[in-house]
């Protein structure tokens, strides 16, 4: 009995080693982003650095705790994804500004007005300003909102809550929580360990990005993976409405409709075009403004002139002005994207591995061609870090803080290092990924590929 009794202390003293180990990560995780923004502001864009690879290495590895009870480990992982969230909730924006325009479009909307019609600067608009939210409202007095109809109708639902930078924050927290069900329910199918969930919960991006800055990707996100749940139990055409919204919040979602689609069925465009026209109606007195300031942003951000593209920025720092470079690169990063679209609608292999696996560098693909100046354009990774790992989705969502600009720092390299350092990154991160893929014999899961 003596003997038995051992035994049982010592089993459970090796089964609770593993939880108290992750708890342990968690905590320095949770310490680390309480104290992330001081660290920032005082220190630079290297603490941000320093604090964005220790976070991605705790995730990583509570990711690969498998040899534990994974009920246990998820209620572990999900108090400290709650607690890092809790921890950057009520700091005031200082990376970005969008997240007041958000509250700003709600409020436009509850006061019956079409978001798209007015700056918000405009006379029209001058009984809606106030201290708090106005004031900070980026290109206030030359540019209508830019954000698509479903996310306007999440704006102005949050709002009815509250007109709040706290409140929007914690309705995009809210398609986190559904997102990470989402992600739980797909780990499932799989038959996976769900402490793989970390992946995400803890990866310091969405932490920052959302519950930091609170940018409304994360109602993408949550769209777009709700979308693949309804996509691999059968329920195509749904899981093409709700990617449609998702890209009526930000058109990046739309890359998964190649994996959706079967050739030469029409019902899958049909339903998407008619989901999209649907959105579209009740911001149609505008006319073509509907469009908001998209095409304004595209020349701001240097897309239409090619400026703004990081290979050929690069490029011009040795060579000159490229004479329409920007045009060039556009048709040839647009029949790339549409070559890989195409091939990835055509795939003999249906399963839900290999969808997941086609999205992922559907993704990775457009991020890199697209060239985003913004950190928060990479949130749309994380996500499938869960569902099976590249080390270049890994690279691209931890190297991204090296795109801010925000804090004046003396010993944070100039622009064109930085976006150097994050495309040598890039690049060994496709050459490692691509080593593995050839050196397999058989096609391999993304999980096999970091």
């Amino acid at each position: 009995m003596i003997a038995n009794s051992n035994s049982n202390s010592n089993t459970g003293t090796a089964s609770a080693w593993p939880h108290a180990r992750l708890a342990t990560i968690g905590a320095v995780l949770v310490a680390m982003t309480a104290a992330g923004p001081s660290l920032h502001l005082a220190w630079g864009g290297w603490a941000l650095m320093l604090i964005f690879a220790v976070g991605g290495a705790g995730a990583l590895l509570a990711s690969q705790m498998e040899d534990t009870d994974q009920r246990g480990a998820l209620i572990v992982i999900l108090i400290g994804a709650v607690a890092m969230r809790l921890a950057l909730l009520f700091v005031e924006p200082y990376l970005s500004t969008d997240i007041y325009r958000y509250v700003w479009d709600g409020r436009v909307q509850a006061a019956g007005i079409n978001p798209y019609r007015y700056v918000p600067s405009a006379p029209e608009l001058a009984q809606l300003r106030d201290a708090a939210i106005f004031p900070n409202i980026n290109r206030a007095d030359y540019a209508v909102t830019i954000y698509p109809p479903t996310a306007q109708s999440i704006f102005f639902a949050v709002t009815r809550f509250g007109e709040s930078v706290t409140v929007m924050k914690l309705g995009l927290i809210a398609f986190e929580a559904a997102m990470v069900a989402a992600l739980l329910a797909l780990l499932k199918r799989q038959g996976s360990p769900t402490a793989r969930i970390a992946a995400y919960a803890w990866h310091p991006l969405p932490v920052w990005e959302i519950a930091g800055s609170g940018h409304v990707d994360a109602a993408m996100c949550a769209l777009l993976m709700v979308g693949l749940l309804l996509f691999v139990n059968g329920r195509t055409l749904l899981a093409g409405i709700v990617a449609t919204l998702g890209a009526l919040v930000k058109p990046t979602a739309l890359l998964v409709l190649p994996v959706f689609w079967r050739p030469w069925n029409w019902r899958l465009p049909l339903v998407v075009g008619l989901t999209a026209l649907f959105a579209y109606l009740p911001y149609l007195s505008v006319g073509r403004g509907v469009f908001g300031y998209l095409w304004g942003y595209v020349e701001e951000e240097g897309l239409a002139s090619g400026r703004g593209i990081n290979v050929l920025w690069l490029m011009e720092r040795f060579t000159g002005p490229m004479p329409h470079s920007g045009a060039i690169y556009a048709i040839v990063a647009a029949a790339f994207l549409l070559a890989l679209s195409v091939v990835v609608a055509l795939r003999k292999d249906r399963s839900e591995q290999a969808s997941i696996n086609c999205l992922n560098w559907l993704l990775i693909s457009f991020l890199i061609v697209a060239s985003p100046h913004y950190p928060w354009y990479f949130l749309v990774l994380v996500p499938l870090l869960v569902l099976g790992q590249s080390a270049t989705a890994w690279i691209l969502t931890l190297a991204c803080p090296l795109l801010y600009d925000s804090v004046p720092d003396a010993w944070w390299p100039e622009h064109d290092i930085r976006i150097t350092l994050f495309i040598l990154a890039t690049l060994g991160a496709l050459a490692y990924d691509a080593w593995n893929l050839r050196r397999k014999p058989r096609s391999p899961t993304l999980g096999e590929t970091a």
